[in-house]
């Protein structure tokens, strides 16, 4: 007789969600994290929708430590020296769940993580899972963790990224470098009142999203971010390592602290004290660099299986992990209800996911990372035409004033009316 009828590898978005449902539903769990603590290893820039976390706990606003609600979305074209913004504020944003939150992933994660103990669930930390234990076919019937053998019917792995047990349980293979970036973020101390009135929001309850394209990551792949929480701002930079190693001499590091200083960014962090600074793995293939996600007694859910999209304009991954967790959960206590853990037992939430927003709107998206990686004038030339444009139609000098068209004109022949046209419409495909 197995330990335990589940064991979920790691403490995050997925994992203490799937821990909860299987507990939930009666089932004996052992959630094994390898930080000292849930969210000691996350450094999400600091985002949830509160969609799919409603259908977990529908009063989580009353109770879950939320910094500010999201009522501003700021999208900005960066170059060295000027700035695009464009600025959105909608009532559709503020509706129950169409709305988001920011969050700090280490309150974040230890909530969500006692949530799934209060229903229940086991969990030990500051312990890594080194192994997966299999039977004679190959069908993973535990863990190996400090030199125990913890068997299960069913493991779940959520280990997030860098995960070192996907190989084992369903093949997979090291994913290439230009699937991936590294992020890097820092956590800026600031009294509540201040960063309020420098995101000109009504009250210290309400934040802002800001993604920034261009001169935030030197042109590179990439992008910059910022997330207004209670008293602080989570400020970062997000870049594609395969094009940091073949055409950046500037560190990732570097870009962070550059930003830091821009115009645009420095008023807002102005006499803020950092008090976090970490980096982290971040999946951004899509669709086509996902893993198979069920296996002869395994599932995997969130980072590990690669639920991740970075659309420029908007990044998610929390609102995947937690929705895959809870399918996760639900069809492993199914699978055990029936006394059947095989793959073809654990199908089940294969097609929980199929039928979700999680594979529809990763399969959507499938093109996209493609189209950035192809598409270097969003990080370049685009910035700098925003900036050349913006400055023939706001700078005054006395001199007699060309008709706009002519002004403008040249300007995009530097790009390329071609160009432009077949970005926009690789773009849009893409999308």
């Amino acid at each position: 007789m197995a330990d335990f009828d589940a064991i979920v590898v790691g403490a995050g978005c997925a994992g203490s969600v799937a821990a909860y449902e299987l507990a939930s539903a009666g089932k004996s769990v052992l959630m094994v994290e390898r930080g000292n603590y849930a969210g000691a290893k996350n450094m999400t820039g600091g985002r949830i929708y509160s969609h799919s976390l409603k259908k977990v706990f529908p009063n989580f606003e009353q109770e879950a430590p939320l910094e500010r609600r999201v009522v501003t979305e700021r999208v900005s074209l960066m170059s060295p020296d000027a700035n695009l913004t464009i600025g959105f504020r909608s009532d559709e944003m503020l509706k129950e769940g169409q709305d988001s939150y920011t969050v700090l992933r280490g309150p974040f994660d230890q909530w969500l993580a006692s949530k799934a103990e209060e229903a229940g669930a086991e969990a030990i930390y500051g312990i890594a899972v080194e192994s997966l234990l299999k039977d004679g076919s190959g069908k993973v019937t535990g863990v190996r963790a400090a030199e125990d053998e913890i068997s299960a019917e069913v493991v779940i792995l959520c280990d997030g990224v860098n995960s070192l047990l996907t190989a084992e349980a369903v093949g997979f293979k090291t994913p290439e470098p230009h699937t991936m970036a590294v992020g890097i973020k820092q956590v800026i101390e600031l009294p509540s009142a201040v960063v309020t009135d420098r995101i000109l929001a009504v009250s210290d309850d309400e934040g802002a999203a800001w993604l920034f394209a261009g001169d935030a990551t030197h042109g590179h792949i990439g992008g910059g971010f910022m997330y207004t929480n209670r008293d602080s701002i989570s400020l970062g930079i997000v870049a594609t390592i395969s094009d940091l190693m073949a055409n950046s001499s500037t560190p990732i590091y570097q870009m962070l602290e550059d930003l830091k200083r821009h115009p645009s960014v420095a008023p807002l962090i102005r006499g803020g004290k950092v008090v976090e600074h970490s980096g982290h793995m971040v999946p951004e293939g899509g669709f086509d660099m996902m893993p198979d996600m069920v296996g002869d007694g395994v599932l995997l859910a969130g980072e590990s299986a690669m639920m991740c999209v970075n659309l420029g304009y908007q990044v998610r991954g929390m609102d995947y992990a937690i929705a895959a967790g809870q399918m996760a959960g639900i069809e492993a206590a199914k699978a055990l209800d029936n006394g059947n853990t095989s793959k073809a037992g654990l199908m089940g939430y294969q097609q929980a996911l199929e039928d979700s927003f999680v594979l529809k709107d990763l399969r959507q998206f499938r093109r996209f990372p493609h189209f950035m990686e192809s598409t270097s004038r969003i990080f370049n030339e685009y910035p700098a035409l925003a900036r050349d444009v913006m400055n023939e139609m706001f700078v005054c000098d006395g001199t007699p004033v060309k008709p706009l068209r002519k002004s403008v004109m040249p300007l995009v022949k530097q790009v390329g009316l071609l160009n432009i046209v077949k970005d926009v419409r690789g773009g849009v495909s893409a999308l």
